[in-house]
């Protein structure tokens, strides 16, 4: 009688089967047939496997369809795979590197001396579609060192015997090679069954690249491309990068003069009058929320001593993303990192364990919570910039908490309560993912098993359902991040909170506490907006530029018909409205009362006031609403009944 394997499943339910039994028949007889027909892979014991496995072990077992939402991950690595076949069998002598999924697709470089033209792209494209009709399966098989080098020289691809040599020096005993039709790559997997569980293939643009992101290295072109299940799902996301397109942040930054950047300061914002003001109202939004919650704000310097990093781990772990300064003395002949002595601070959290240290605190100073927006500097590469939610330079709504273990729930409660009234001033959803400790990380496992199950249990008090995303906790501890969904459903990472035991055994942080003896106060690290700059990005996309009036750089601007009769009630109402602290401008064009309220609208002010004879006279204005349709024109209004209306709309919300 055959050894048989148990099965759990996610019900709770246990199914028994012959060992070696593939999880493609163990679905089709133990489960049902329905579900077999739509199964792309499975989860044995959280490890992502392909339904061509045979079961040899007891297990818990989860089978992914298309309604998972990570299927979509999956058919796009197969649609990578099918791109690839093609580009090879198009263009004979074209050799591939690597062709991962993406969060909105995939992309696949290749080396080719040729470029790529937007007709080859199309021809890729089709045959790729066609490729899926065929419904060819793929097929895994594991081959030792010597096999994998041994085909891939026999088919001349220079790129993957580099790969193969690093993945066995890094300790790898065989490879997995992934075949459809007569075409192979090797990849971790899993796939789907075949071609032809991806529904459509969709080529998007070709750009450079270089061989492992280093310029001394070959260079490659790099194809982008995405999948989806359907034409329906892939025509919703094209018009969905359509309308993306039209919020462009960096269109309407220009468009409505927010802000600029220089060659002379890459990656540096100039924010014009109009972007300052946003970014002033969220500083002071956000500033007034954490002074209400007993918060302390405080500034710390910009530049400080390698030390301080050496302290925190940041020169070990994260040297290469700082701004480093070089020490005149030092032998000009060493490495630039060797030469450094000094870094512009990427994060605020060391300077705030020296504030910490600087007197001796009590329990009853705890828990502590320091707030501050100063200004930080990282490292980026050149070709990430991009616009404000890529930049060098940057201002974070950063806080730490230092408290008792006693106090992190409570904490935690506050915090996801205070992220949650500040996104929904905005209109935008979110979801809570809880990230473990990382490969790269400081501190013990015993430490992070305590940091990890004090987060967790708060995290499960708060009530928000969660994601766990294993590995993806900063170097120091655990995490909660916050993903929000925009107006086009588009997610953005922002908020977190942190939990850092590791912090006070770095830099030697105590509290007395009531038994009069020294204890170790536990880190929080928070932030709700993440980077100024980035939210502020998000926020003009979220909005289309069409701000709420409290955010909105000019919320009114006064239209006098005729200039040289209603100017002077202009200015009056302007100074009126402006003491009241509403942001305002007067239209000094002197141009067709048409022209000027389109103006008005195309600037995507929320009120354009007209003033004309009758407003004069009824000491009132005509108030045009920006996007309102039909019912944008509210008629006349006494003054004093408009400006209660703009500076009810104009409060900040949180």
């Amino acid at each position: 009688m055959s050894a048989q394997v148990s099965i759990t499943l996610p019900d709770g339910s246990q199914k028994s089967v012959p060992a070696g039994t593939t999880i493609a028949d163990f679905v089709r007889t133990q489960i049902g047939p329905g579900l077999a027909k739509v199964a792309l892979y499975a989860k044995l014991d959280d490890a992502e496997v392909d339904l061509s496995k045979p079961l040899d072990h007891d297990g818990k077992l989860s089978v992914v369809t298309p309604k998972d939402p990570a299927a979509l991950e999956l058919i796009r690595h197969d649609a990578a795979h099918i791109v690839a076949s093609v580009v090879q069998r198009l263009f004979p002598g074209t050799q591939v590197t690597i062709g991962p999924s993406t969060d909105e697709g995939f992309y696949y470089d290749f080396h080719r001396e040729k470029p790529f033209t937007p007709e080859d792209l199309e021809a890729i494209e089709k045959a790729a579609n066609e490729e899926i009709k065929k419904d060819l399966p793929f097929v895994r098989k594991e081959v030792s060192k010597d096999e994998a080098l041994a085909l891939f020289g026999k088919l001349g691809e220079t790129f993957k015997l580099e790969i193969v040599e690093d993945i066995f020096k890094r300790g790898a005993k065989t490879l997995s090679l992934y075949s459809h039709g007569d075409w192979v790559d090797f990849c971790l997997g899993p796939h789907g069954p075949s071609t032809g569980r991806v529904g459509v293939i969709k080529l998007l643009s070709v750009a450079g690249a270089y061989w492992r992101g280093d310029h001394r290295n070959p260079q490659l072109q790099r194809i982008y491309g995405t999948a989806f299940f359907s034409q329906k799902d892939l025509d919703a996301w094209l018009h969905q990068q359509e309308e993306a397109k039209k919020r462009d942040h960096r269109r309407l930054g220009k468009d409505l003069d927010l802000f600029h950047f220089h060659p002379a300061a890459p990656g540096a914002v100039f924010w014009t009058a109009k972007g300052t003001s946003i970014f002033t109202t969220l500083s002071t939004a956000m500033r007034r929320l954490c002074l209400s919650n007993g918060y302390e704000e405080i500034k710390t310097p910009l530049i400080y001593n390698k030390s301080l990093w050496e302290t925190s781990g940041h020169w070990g772990k994260y040297r290469e993303n700082m701004f480093l300064i070089l020490d005149p003395e030092a032998d000009p002949a060493l490495p630039e990192d060797e030469r450094a002595s000094f870094s512009l601070k990427p994060m605020n959290c060391p300077s705030h364990h020296l504030y910490f240290q600087m007197k001796r605190r009590s329990y009853r100073e705890l828990p502590l919570r320091l707030h501050t927006q100063d200004v930080l500097h990282r490292n980026e590469a050149t070709g990430v910039l991009s616009g404000l939610t890529r930049v060098r330079q940057f201002q974070q709504d950063d806080a730490h908490l230092y408290v008792m273990e006693s106090q992190i729930t409570e904490e935690v409660l506050a915090l996801s309560q205070l992220i949650s009234k500040v996104y929904e001033a905005f209109n935008l959803t979110f979801t809570a993912k809880f990230a473990t400790r990382p490969e790269k990380k400081i501190g013990d496992d015993a430490l992070w098993d305590k940091a990890e199950g004090a987060l967790k249990a708060a995290l499960e008090k708060t009530g928000l359902p969660y994601e766990l995303k294993p590995g993806d906790g900063a170097f120091y501890g655990p995490k909660i991040d916050f993903d929000v969904a925009d107006s086009l459903g588009r997610k953005w990472q922002l908020g977190t909170i942190q939990l850092d035991y590791n912090a006070a055994e770095r830099f030697d942080l105590n509290y007395i506490g009531a038994d009069n003896t020294e204890h170790r106060p536990v880190v929080i690290h928070r932030a709700i907006y993440g980077s100024f700059e980035r939210f502020i990005g998000i926020l003009i996309e979220h909005f289309a530029g069409n701000f709420p009036v409290w955010i909105a750089p000019v919320q009114a601007r006064v239209i006098p018909v005729v200039a040289e009769r209603h100017s002077a009630y202009a200015k009056e109402v302007a100074d009126k409205l402006r003491a009241a602290g509403v942001r305002v401008e007067i239209d000094t064009s002197h141009g067709r009362i048409g022209a000027m309220i389109r103006d008005a609208q195309l600037a995507k002010i929320p009120y354009a006031l007209v003033v004309g004879d009758k407003e004069v006279e009824a000491r009132g204005v005509s108030p045009r609403k920006h996007g309102t349709g039909k019912d944008a024109d509210l008629g006349l209004l006494p003054l004093d009944q408009f400006l209660a209306t703009v500076t009810k709309e104009a409060e900040i919300p949180y």
